[in-house]
């Protein structure tokens, strides 16, 4: 969720929307509060390291929980490789002469290569390029307006945030895929072991985060609107996919074109390097219980590293040298926007359909709260979902029969229980587990 994450999507929703980015965000925003809300409400009930796969699997049961999780690891091995492609196809405009795919493929052994040898270098980096990204943004607003001022304003101050002519199933699009950019809030529920008032803290920050980082995006989204609207349509695919050089460009400097370039592929390898950090363990941990073949849960002697998951990982990546970057970002929206419409519906289920069946009075503050606010993220993530494009949702549909095939296999048809996908990447220590039991005691069927 960095600020400068807006130009990772900003070419390809900029055409899908007619240059109407903004408004976008605004519906994704909005979109995101509403679940954002859901993930608070569920952290309040489950204060232990979760996620979606955790609170769907508690509120609807193991093969529910599964699939969901499922669907969020289509997502999680996405996130390596448009790393790896934004690196080749903005690396590339600063360096034409060699091809993108030379970029990209240098970045994927380099992050398998770091994975492998546990480096953890890039994490602390990850600080700097924030930092970095916070000042570049600030003086890109600066640039914007200021020539926005100076030129023929020929788009007004409301006009980025209208519907246009594409009309609102144009925006809805937008926002489906701009759900990309909201990956993290959700991520701050993980932390909740850590944090001394969990109930209270991690769901004020999971609300400050969607809000703050919907803010940012908005701002330097509007503000690129303002000072470079082409029409988005007549531009060709390079164009559109590096569009941050593109708005860059613009401006006349080309040191600061440079020097977006640099800050935003330090950051694109940071991500690359976490997100395939976090997803080869989660394929460790599958191998590991079970869920998949066992060679996954093998470690490097030396390194300690799971070595062989890994590997799949960058094999998968590869698919980087010859899918387009909109392909990708619809697939990494499919997946969150899934887990985001499986949590709402778990408020629901939890504070008003319980297991057991044993009902805490539902007082009208209650229904609105567990009820009709859950209900409209859900259906506001299920319409941004429904609105992306057919070939996602064929990806989609072939991935989830898939994952109800290996649960077929695991269960022996559906005759022993679905086991429990394990997505942190380290489990807590019998103090740890003794600890939390002593702070959230649980009595009936919670326990």
């Amino acid at each position: 969720m960095t600020v400068i994450t807006v130009f990772t999507t900003y070419g390809i929703v900029n055409q899908v929307t007619d240059g109407h980015l903004p408004a976008a965000y605004i519906v994704a925003v909005v979109t995101m509060l509403f679940t954002a809300a859901s993930y608070a409400a569920m952290v309040r009930r489950y204060p232990v390291a979760g996620s979606a796969y955790t609170y769907t699997q508690q509120s609807f049961g193991g093969t529910a929980g599964f699939l969901t999780g499922w669907v969020m690891l289509l997502d999680y091995l996405f996130i390596p490789m448009i790393n790896f492609m934004l690196i080749g196809i903005y690396l590339n405009t600063q360096f034409p002469a060699i091809p993108v795919w030379v970029f990209t493929l240098v970045a994927l052994l380099l992050v398998l290569l770091f994975n492998v040898l546990g480096i953890t270098l890039v994490n602390k980096a990850n600080f700097v390029i924030i930092g970095l990204s916070v000042v570049l943004v600030i003086v890109f607003v600066v640039l914007a307006f200021k020539q926005y001022l100076g030129g023929d304003r020929s788009v007004s101050l409301i006009e980025p945030f209208t519907f246009g002519e594409g009309g609102i199933g144009a925006i809805a699009s937008g926002a489906a895929i701009l759900a990309l950019s909201f990956l993290g809030f959700d991520a701050v529920s993980t932390l909740s072991e850590e944090a001394k008032q969990p109930r209270r803290d991690i769901p004020r920050a999971i609300i400050l985060a969607t809000l703050v980082g919907g803010f940012f995006f908005i701002l330097v989204s509007w503000t690129g609107a303002l000072a470079f609207s082409p029409d988005w349509a007549t531009l060709d695919d390079a164009q559109i996919e590096a569009a941050g050089t593109t708005v860059m460009d613009s401006f006349g400097a080309s040191w600061f074109t440079a020097l977006f370039v640099a800050i935003y592929v330090a950051g694109a390898f940071g991500s690359g390097m976490t997100g395939q950090v976090s997803v080869s363990r989660i394929l460790y941990a599958m191998g590991r219980d079970g869920m998949l073949p066992k060679p996954l849960s093998r470690l490097h002697r030396r390194f300690g590293t799971p070595v062989v998951a890994a590997c799949i990982v960058s094999v998968f990546a590869l698919s980087a040298l010859f899918l387009p970057l909109d392909v990708v970002a619809f697939m990494i929206s499919f997946g969150a926007l899934a887990a985001f419409a499986m949590v709402n519906l778990s408020v629901i289920r939890t504070y008003l359909f319980p297991k057991g069946g044993r009902r805490e009075p539902a007082t009208a503050g209650k229904v609105i709260r567990y009820g009709v606010v859950p209900l409209i993220g859900f259906g506001l993530t299920f319409w941004l979902w429904t609105s992306l494009q057919p070939l996602t949702w064929l990806v989609g549909a072939i991935w989830i029969v898939v994952g109800l095939v290996i649960i077929a296999i695991v269960t022996g048809g559906f005759r022993r229980p679905v086991p429990k996908m394990d997505f942190s990447e380290a489990e807590p220590t019998t103090e740890q587990i003794d600890q939390l039991g002593e702070e959230y005691p649980l009595e009936g069927d919670r326990a």
